[in-house]
């Protein structure tokens, strides 16, 4: 049928869509650790991260930039998902994929500030004197607890293991998916969970951390999307069954067929194309 074909189609566009999206941040993020030892740099103090960022010069910039918007294309699919499922008016897919999509925002805001506004105070500091410092210091801190702890760690984090953990219930709960995938992207929320120590270790120094929870849980997470994409691509939902009595489709005409006559043995008709 032709509205099974359609659903297909979007469950294989869903499921590249977030096999690529991961793909393409692991591939960004991957050189940024590589040329400017990201995520460890985020804890050190401007003295060391101004630096440091400022040496790298426009191509590290644009790597941040890169950076940013291969996860923010993480939102498309996350969008896309309740329809590839068959599940568009199910009330708590719908809040998740709210909040799934909010995450998106917030990390976007975290990453892109590298692009934005970090660059001009990387420059002030390593052309300032000691006054001037003082203040870009200051202002660093500030900028770098509000848009990267609270924005795009902590809420963007909580957000989008808040749409994970749904996700996986509900494929648990409906079996729309493999079981295995629920309960793997469970196990992965968890974890990912636990990093939240870190980020309020920089607000209260002395809030307990596990140093394995941000490589792990991120890695797992982004490893689970994949494999949900990937679920979707080699493994399409089965269109629901029509009722018995349901009007049959006319594939080329998409317009309900009336009852077959044989009265007199007369011909079955089909309805006219809708105007």
């Amino acid at each position: 049928m032709t509205s099974a074909r359609i659903t297909t189609g979007l469950q294989r566009i869903t499921g590249g869509l977030f096999v690529g999206s991961a793909l393409a941040f692991a591939v960004a993020a991957t050189v940024l650790s590589s040329t400017f030892d990201w995520p460890d740099i985020l804890r050190e103090p401007a003295g060391v991260v101004l630096p440091a960022f400022a040496a790298g010069g426009a191509s590290l910039v644009w790597t941040w930039f890169a950076t940013a918007w291969t996860y923010g294309l993480l939102a498309v699919p996350i969008l896309l998902l309740p329809a590839a499922l068959g599940r568009r008016h199910d009330v708590a897919l719908r809040v998740a994929t709210f909040m799934g999509a909010t995450s998106v925002v917030l990390a976007l805001v975290g990453f892109l500030r590298w692009v934005f506004v970090v660059p001009p105070l990387a420059r002030s500091y390593v052309e300032g004197d000691a006054t001037t410092r003082a203040a870009v210091d200051a202002a660093w801190t500030a900028q770098h607890q509000f848009g990267g702890a609270l924005l795009g760690e902590h809420l963007g984090q909580l957000l989008a293991i808040g749409w994970s953990v749904t996700v996986s219930v509900i494929i648990l709960r409906s079996r729309v998916l493999p079981r295995l995938l629920g309960a793997a992207g469970l196990a992965v929320s968890a974890v990912y969970l636990l990093n939240q120590g870190d980020i309020l270790a920089t607000a209260v120094p002395d809030f307990p951390v596990w140093a394995l929870a941000g490589l792990l849980g991120s890695t797992g997470w982004g490893l689970w999307t994949v494999a949900l994409g990937a679920t979707l691509w080699l493994r399409p939902i089965p269109a629901p069954t029509p009722p018995a009595d349901a009007p049959l489709v006319d594939d080329s005409l998409d317009a309900p067929l009336p009852p077959t006559s044989t009265t007199h043995g007369a011909t079955p008709v089909s309805a006219g194309p809708r105007s």
